[in-house]
């Protein structure tokens, strides 16, 4: 059987053939530049180059405030407000969830740069209770303590943590892990994830029966205003919310706003998590994201896009194919025997 690739992996391609083919000539060019240096006495200077627009993660420390309202921007023709685009939190990763910009736990590579003190790094997902920290049970607790401690050298398959075998990300991770694109369609709203898809149903249909359990869950939701509002059930209890270990169980359900800002530029996700299974109360969760353009450079993290080619004037965005292999960073690596 012929294996067919996509387009995105032919222009992948192409990039690569294209490198190969100029290196020879880069290579001349710089041994042409040196040359003449050399005759000249003169070291020649490297050309400036610009500097590339929000590298890596964004680690904004502060969470902008929007309110629910009314909307005054524009709308599809089935009415939804128009939020479609590309989208990324503006925080961190998920390598801590209650301290996001903190990195991981007893992570025994050592930094790049000093870790600043707590109160100068963002502010902890859980905004409720003030303390920042998930009101576990003393098992649940014990539990999370249990994976972080196991988390580096994971001798069992618990300690892995599942997007390392490139499961769903679930909820809320998948919001601050890589950036993602939000479509919409009569009577529905998509996320496209870099770990999955997640389709929000705006129809009015119950939701699944509880006997189905799903990795983001089953969602239904309505828009108020600027804010879309969505109930969550069906969680299948296997996500987890960061490299921290914390997690919902299939008994989970959560309320979620989507609160957008006036322009559409900004949103702010706010969740309230409730599980008496596993926690001593309910929690809120906020997640501050922001709109990315085709104003905004290419990013490997946050806006993973190339310039689709095409005949027209417009510029249009072809997001990557992202192939993903387990074992492929470190959260959660298989162990090794040490050598004697």
């Amino acid at each position: 059987m012929k294996h067919r690739m996509s387009h995105r992996q032919l222009a992948a391609l192409s990039l690569i053939l294209g490198a190969i083919a100029i290196a020879p000539i880069v290579g001349t060019a710089a041994e042409a530049t040196k040359a003449q240096s050399a005759k000249t006495g003169q070291e020649q200077q490297p050309a400036p180059t610009q500097p590339r627009a929000n590298p890596g993660i964004e680690q904004e420390k502060t969470v902008p405030q929007f309110a629910s309202g009314k909307w005054a921007g524009k709308r599809l023709p089935d009415g939804q407000p128009d939020v479609q685009g590309h989208w990324s939190n503006t925080i961190a990763n998920h390598n801590n969830f209650t301290d996001p910009q903190g990195g991981i736990p007893g992570d025994p590579a050592p930094r790049r740069r000093p870790l600043p003190p707590r109160d100068e790094r963002a502010p902890s997902r859980v905004s409720d209770p003030a303390d920042g920290q998930v009101p576990f049970q003393p098992w649940a607790l014990e539990k999370v303590k249990e994976f972080q401690a196991n988390f580096h050298n994971p001798v069992k398959p618990q300690y892995v943590e599942p997007l390392a075998r490139c499961a769903p990300g679930g909820i809320p991770k998948s919001l601050y892990w890589h950036g993602y694109e939000i479509a919409q369609y009569p009577g529905y709203v998509v996320f496209f994830f870099n770990s999955g898809t997640r389709i929000i149903h705006l129809d009015g249909k119950p939701h699944l029966p509880d006997n189905i359990k799903l990795w983001n869950g089953d969602s239904r939701g309505h828009w108020e205003g600027n804010t879309l509002v969505v109930d969550v059930s069906n969680q299948n209890g296997k996500a987890l919310f960061g490299r921290t270990g914390e997690f919902i169980s299939e008994n989970g359900h959560i309320q979620e706003k989507y609160i957008f800002s006036p322009d559409a530029t900004r949103y702010n996700y706010e969740a309230v998590l409730t599980d008496p299974s596993v926690y001593t109360r309910p929690f809120t969760v906020t997640i501050p994201a922001r709109k990315w353009t085709e104003k905004d450079a290419a990013n490997g993290w946050h806006f993973e896009v190339e310039h689709a080619k095409h005949s027209g004037k417009n510029i249009l965005l072809d997001h990557y194919e992202r192939t993903c292999a387990e074992n492929n960073g470190g959260f959660g690596l298989g162990a090794v025997e040490a050598k004697k």
